[in-house]
């Protein structure tokens, strides 16, 4: 696949599915990045606060290089998990899964307005009885964050790659794709593949 992106570099952001470079090295080799810099962090969530805020991706975005030219946010599964409040659209309070996004989106950019920034929701998941029809101690289902991260793509003209939506991985699929209805395996990370793939190409 002739691609925009050969030998461009590409950095991604997110949880411990993108801290398993499982998908990276597929897009990678259909697209042609030069390189791929792998920002995730295990267990971590977008929003800060909570002892994993060590790792929140609202922290550690701020520390990626300036010079990227395609950055990827795969997160939101762990805010659900954590019970991370939403908060509202245009929030700057980073204790909020919307104002952790909005703040780490505005630094990015600032740093780097020329870099092609996409959103990815997260998938569906069922395991430890969190599934997509469960309520979190925030009072929100999964797709409610998903939800926000299409709001505020929305917001900042960004592309939002809908894997929650459009991934085909449901309750049905999840033990195909998922070693324990969570996290990928091998042909999960193909399947997020084959839909980043022509998705970042048409960006």
């Amino acid at each position: 696949m002739s691609s925009r992106w050969a030998g461009k570099t590409w950095g991604t952001l997110g949880d411990s599915i993108t801290e398993a470079g499982g998908y990276q090295p597929l897009v990678q080799e259909a697209l042609g990045f030069a390189s791929v810099i792998n920002y995730g962090k295990s267990g971590c969530p977008m929003t800060a606060g909570g002892d994993r805020d060590y790792g929140a991706t609202t922290h550690v975005g701020r520390g990626i290089d300036t010079s990227l030219d395609c950055v990827t946010i795969f997160a939101g599964v762990n805010d659900f998990r954590l019970d991370k409040p939403l908060g509202e659209l245009g929030s700057r309070d980073v204790y909020t899964f919307h104002g952790a996004y909005a703040t780490l989106i505005e630094d990015i950019l600032a740093k780097n307005p020329t870099c092609r920034l996409s959103l990815w929701t997260p998938l569906q998941r069922d395991k430890d009885g969190y599934d997509i029809f469960y309520v979190n101690g925030a009072g929100h289902r999964l797709i409610d964050y998903v939800n926000a991260i299409q709001q505020i793509g929305q917001l900042y003209a960004l592309p939002v790659l809908n894997l929650y939506g459009e991934s085909g991985l449901n309750m049905l699929t999840l033990p195909h794709f998922t070693s324990d209805g969570l996290h990928p395996n091998e042909l999960g990370h193909r399947r997020i593949a084959d839909m980043a793939a022509p998705f970042l190409l048409g960006l």
